[in-house]
């Protein structure tokens, strides 16, 4: 059995997994947000409920602490915004700040006392498409978050790339590449600049977008789909859907946004599949237009690079967790 945490801004997943990558347990938690010490109770409660519950069917006589006797404690792989930095073993770049600073692994590491392996989330998410999702049939797998951030992930040969700063991947705090000049300098980021890609593409980006369309047509008369006051990205999708011109503009941006953005990436590093996750990759026409649009700024003649949702939807990130442990744990 390996375990896997996905340790998000709003919400901790845990799965436990069999050899073959069969779910044995799957529990979720509210995230104790701006509360270092109680992320770090609720991690090590998950883990431990996750463990219990996925040896309970288990046909063996199990210990006290719920295993099987003679077997030793699961391995845990944890997937958490930002990264670790490899020159202070502290997170850096979470937007989960509270997280920033501390000494994430040692802290888990104590409290857990079992073999331990952290990855950005993105990078989790894009190793669970590569190994056993849409990108398995890929060398090179670049995975997408969408969601209230912009993350990315890259696995070549099923092996996650780090890099010596532990950013690799790190596309959404990139500027928007060839920006129009209503879109410079862009919109403030958490990080300190302006105008990065996650400033366009996260759910709040597009949120703000749709803001800004409306206040610059006020005399065209909304639908009714979003609701009152609503400018979620759900409902902006719906209201485009039924008409609403705002929402139609808002939306064809973005898709020319993710367009440009993504084409920066197979112009670096030409990934033979890239995997959208997180809540706006559930855009159904972003798989129709994208690929239509990015090759007009490729660097090639054509584009071979295949766009696809997430095989293991929401559940990606925790399963890429676990799959830090492929064998299980050293002897």
């Amino acid at each position: 059995m390996r375990i896997g945490i996905d340790l998000g801004g709003t919400k901790i997943e845990g799965v436990a997994l069999g050899r073959l990558g069969e779910i044995l347990a799957r529990r979720r938690v509210p995230t104790p947000r701006h509360d270092y010490e109680g992320t770090l109770r609720a991690v090590v409660e998950l883990v431990e409920a996750c463990e219990r519950e996925g040896w309970a069917g288990d046909s063996r006589s199990l210990t006290a602490e719920g295993r099987p006797r003679g077997v030793g404690p699961a391995p845990v792989g944890l997937g958490h915004p930002g990264a670790i930095s490899p020159a202070t073993g502290l997170i850096k770049n979470s937007n989960s700040v509270w997280l920033n600073g501390r000494p994430l692994a040692h802290d888990l590491q104590a409290r857990l006392r079992r073999p331990l392996r952290l990855a950005n989330d993105a990078n989790c998410f894009a190793l669970s498409e590569a190994v056993d999702g849409a990108g398995r049939d890929g060398r090179v797998v670049f995975g997408v978050i969408l969601g209230t951030g912009t993350g990315g992930g890259l696995v070549v040969d099923r092996s996650v790339l780090v890099g010596p700063n532990a950013v690799a991947g790190e596309w959404g705090h990139n500027p928007m590449p060839w920006p129009r000049p209503e879109e410079w300098p862009g919109p403030a980021c958490y990080c300190g600049r302006s105008g990065c890609i996650e400033c366009f593409l996260s759910g709040p980006g597009m949120e703000r977008d749709y803001a800004s369309c409306v206040s610059a047509r006020p005399e065209v008369p909304r639908t009714e789909a979003a609701g009152p006051g609503d400018c979620s990205a759900e409902a902006i999708v719906a209201s485009a859907e039924a008409g609403d011109p705002a929402a139609e503009t808002a939306l064809q941006r973005y898709t020319e946004r993710l367009a440009r953005a993504l084409a920066s990436v197979v112009n670096l590093c030409d990934p033979d599949i890239i995997v959208l996750g997180g809540g706006m990759s559930n855009i159904a026409r972003l798989y129709r237009e994208v690929p239509k649009l990015w090759g007009a700024w490729v660097f090639s003649d054509r584009v071979d690079t295949v766009l696809a949702r997430a095989q293991h939807g929401d559940s990606s990130g925790v399963r890429g967790a676990a799959w830090l442990w492929p064998e299980g744990p050293e002897p």
